[in-house]
């Protein structure tokens, strides 16, 4: 019997198609419902993770209609933390992050998403991660090119990483690789989770 799912065999090609249906469906939203769930993920984000509580925080800028964290970054840099965006460098390398603020230079880097021009690297002890989808244990799946997963693996001080994006995304499993590294926390408009395989990676 033929199986049901598309690429039973090819979860590259299954996720490049999840991947393309989801950021078509997050882009599709209406403008009312999205308003919505922004302010219900920016809600408990604030309540849950107060920004006081941030030293420094790695965040995004906001590509394809993702949720916005920029909002909460400013609430960081108002209570005495640093922000820092991430910085394509090379292909399939870690990220670097750069310090930001408002009034920090920007200029355009790959698909022309702002980031800092110029700064040294630094190292935040905690990420916002986008999410394009994800699923119940907390694998996240981005835009293909791996560079989070990098990142993540790269460092020996595991930071703290909360995968924000909105409850369209949720797929009942990513197919996750032995190189996918699971979110610690998944927060969309729908509440916050803790992830099972955050928890498992944390106790091994």
């Amino acid at each position: 019997m033929a199986s049901a799912e598309p690429y039973p065999d090819d979860w590259r090609a299954w996720r490049k198609a999840e991947r393309a249906r989801l950021i078509a469906a997050r882009q599709a939203m209406a403008d009312a419902p999205r308003k919505a769930a922004t302010a219900a993920i920016t809600e408990q984000l604030t309540a849950r993770f107060a920004p006081g509580g941030f030293a420094s925080l790695g965040v995004y800028w906001p590509f394809r209609r993702e949720y916005d964290p920029l909002p909460f970054a400013r609430a960081v840099l108002a209570a005495g933390g640093w922000v820092a965006l991430p910085v394509v460098v090379a292909p399939r390398t870690p990220l670097d992050f750069r310090a930001w603020t408002p009034e920090t230079k920007m200029e355009a880097g790959v698909w022309n998403i702002p980031h800092p021009a110029q700064g040294p690297a630094t190292a935040p002890a905690a990420f916002l991660a986008p999410l394009v989808g994800f699923d119940d244990e907390g694998y996240r799946l981005g835009y293909g090119a791996g560079y989070y997963d990098r990142t993540l693996a790269a460092r020996a001080d595991r930071p703290l990483v909360i995968g924000v994006g909105f409850e369209l995304s949720r797929l009942p499993t990513i197919r996750p690789q032995p190189h996918d590294v699971p979110m610690d926390y998944i927060l969309t408009e729908a509440g916050l989770t803790a992830s099972p395989a955050g928890a498992r990676r944390r106790a091994a």
